[in-house]
């Protein structure tokens, strides 16, 4: 099968990892997979991300729903700064099984919360196959509510929160914004894919095509997909919240970011989703990097494709909330919303009540 070439300086990138990292992650080494994940992905500390004063961070726990656990949250904002901030909400990658929520702030802080003034939330949501569907975007939903409901005590701006994730963050992120509108609230600006994690089928063209030639193959996505959806897994009853691709209404969204590699086995179900939303009416700018495999922009920072891949991000926030910014004429309108059912109600009162404990802050290894 003929394969898009990657990008040189990619390809140098992922040719200096070796096979080690790019070994495929199965049932049977999943655990071993995740403690290896836990030990050594970095987890920097709160005051690490303070950087000498720079920033304000608070790491929250705050209530689940549903008797759900509690959920913690990681707050960022630049230091100093008084009034409400727009708020990006952000849920890390790892493929459902690994990653924290500490590790992606440096550069979310480095990139977008100093140059946009703005402030970041990161959630630890739980990871599978421990806590299977529906409950890490349960995680995801409860502490956006919590944000929501708590704007004025955080400093952001509730008509200006924008979702964000990058690979199963990004899947997270699509998600929710699926779930928020059809939940009836809180509104959102908008949603941030990054290499979105959107089917949980496998049969795209790209899926069969990509696998195992950049750093993700089908054994991996089988795998992750399984360890999230036990017994839902390869039946139709899929619901659109696991798996975004599912979803056959894509109208009344906020406004996407949608971005992929055209040598990445998640392209086409990133291409089809942004399609999706455009043929329900609503708004998606679709970006397909040259010769970029999953993960391209952490692997190779430096390459002229992942820069050029940061600031088409940033541009589309900065223009995002420049037409929401606050003015004499008043607030901006949030994103559209659908009335809550009754059960969505009693999942709100439930999480009301309770006030947050804040957490020391906790070490990496």
């Amino acid at each position: 099968m003929a394969v898009p070439p990657f990008d040189p300086e990619l390809r140098v990138a992922l040719e200096s990892l070796g096979s080690g990292p790019r070994e495929p992650v199965t049932p049977e080494n999943l655990a071993a997979r995740q403690e290896r994940d836990a030990a050594t992905r970095p987890r920097p500390t709160a005051d690490d991300l303070r950087a000498d004063g720079r920033f304000e961070v608070a790491e929250l726990s705050v209530p689940g729903l549903r008797d759900g656990p509690d959920v913690t949250l990681v707050s960022v904002r630049p230091a100093g700064r008084e009034g409400p901030l727009p708020l990006l909400y952000y849920m890390h990658g790892g493929a459902m099984i690994m990653g924290n929520a500490w590790s992606v702030l440096p550069r979310i802080l480095r990139e977008w919360v100093l140059p946009l003034d703005m402030a970041v939330i990161s959630v630890e949501y739980r990871l599978a196959p421990r806590t299977r569907y529906p409950g890490p975007l349960e995680d995801c939903y409860a502490g956006l509510l919590w944000a929501a409901g708590h704007a004025a005590e955080l400093g952001i701006d509730a008509d200006r929160v924008i979702v964000g994730g990058k690979s199963a963050g990004g899947g997270l992120a699509a998600a929710l914004a699926l779930l928020i509108r059809d939940r009836g609230g809180p509104g959102i600006l908008g949603q941030l894919l990054l290499c979105p994690m959107l089917d949980d089928r496998g049969h795209t063209f790209s899926s069969r095509q990509m696998s195992g030639l950049g750093m993700w193959d089908l054994i991996s996505g089988e795998t992750a997909w399984k360890a999230l959806l036990g017994d839902l897994y390869g039946t139709a009853d899929v619901p659109p919240y696991a798996a975004p691709a599912r979803g056959t209404d894509l109208s009344g969204l906020p406004p996407a970011f949608i971005d992929v590699g055209s040598a990445e086995m998640f392209r086409d179900e990133g291409v089809a989703y942004a399609n999706g939303i455009w043929q329900a009416g609503g708004q998606a700018e679709l970006h397909v990097w040259p010769g970029a495999y999953h993960g391209f922009d952490g692997m190779a920072p430096r390459a002229a494709i992942s820069e050029d891949a940061r600031h088409a991000r940033t541009r589309w926030l900065r223009r995002l909330l420049a037409r929401t910014t606050r003015s004499s004429a008043g607030s901006p309108v949030p994103a559209p919303r659908r009335g809550p059912t009754a059960d969505d109600a009693a999942r709100v009162r439930a999480a009301g009540p309770r006030t947050p404990r804040t957490a020391s802050p906790r070490h990496g290894p």
